[in-house]
């Protein structure tokens, strides 16, 4: 980037050119949402001092917040945060007309498809409960610790963890297999996403019809009914579809 720039350009993902924004729209450090167009493509950017350091939540948010708002509306290709250009016509020529035709395949694929994200968390006392419930040795792990001083079960209480966690690896598995044969009925467009917590249940990004949408919140209620007060079941979408697509970064060869 140019130091003699007073601003660069960010560049939060690819569209089609026919894409309106409302007036607006806000991204990154509360800049406004413009469109650069060429062709049938179009890049989603703002402007940003090319000094301004880039990484804190907000920005995080705000990037992804401009990618999951369109995503709802149109097909968009999102790249990796932080990819910022000198200007508008370096967006144009660089970006959208150097890597036009693999954008426009990318695009086609996505039309009308966005992603979503099924996340569920198990109640800790009820899932602890499933899990001395069904075995003796983790009962007896657990009857032996209790009302023992901290120095003197300290050996137990390792073992006991680790049988937990264990039990909770494989009801995870089970779990996530019993979703994932029902959700197959709606796409097999599906990544497997790793946990974020040692009490998650389920973490599963698909790709989807938007117009299946209402077809995937029912699919979503049945297990909620069934898991009641075992999952705390939630569904995040439409958003961009980060777990199915690759861009190109602006100025590099490596992908977004």
């Amino acid at each position: 980037m140019s130091t003699a720039n007073t601003s660069g350009v960010y560049v939060y993902g690819i569209v089609p050119a026919d894409v309106e924004l409302d007036d607006g729209f806000r991204g990154v450090g509360e800049g406004e949402v413009d469109i650069v167009r060429s062709g049938e493509l179009a890049a989603l950017v703002s402007e940003v001092p090319p000094d301004r350091p880039l990484g804190e939540p907000e920005d995080l948010s705000a990037h992804a917040r401009v990618l999951d708002t369109v995503a709802a509306a149109a097909p968009v290709l999102p790249l990796r945060f932080g990819a910022v250009m000198t200007d508008q016509d370096s967006v144009a020529s660089e970006l959208l007309e150097e890597h036009n035709d693999e954008f426009r395949a990318a695009l086609s694929q996505l039309e009308g498809r966005a992603q979503y994200i099924l996340k569920g968390r198990y109640d800790e006392a009820t899932i602890l409960r499933e899990v001395l419930s069904e075995n003796q040795n983790a009962r007896d792990l657990s009857e032996q610790v209790r009302g023992m001083a901290e120095p003197t079960s300290r050996q137990a209480r390792i073992a006991l963890g680790e049988f937990v966690s264990t039990a909770i690896s494989s009801k995870r598995e089970s779990d996530t297999e019993t979703l994932l044969e029902k959700l197959r009925d709606l796409t097999e467009m599906i990544n497997l996403r790793a946990p974020t917590h040692e009490l998650d249940a389920v973490h599963v990004a698909c790709l989807l019809e938007l117009d299946s949408q209402a077809r995937l919140e029912e699919l979503i209620d049945e297990f909620a009914e069934e898991w009641d007060g075992r999952v705390d079941l939630r569904l995040l979408g439409p958003l961009a579809p980060y777990d199915f697509v690759t861009t190109t970064r602006p100025g590099a060869g490596d992908q977004a």
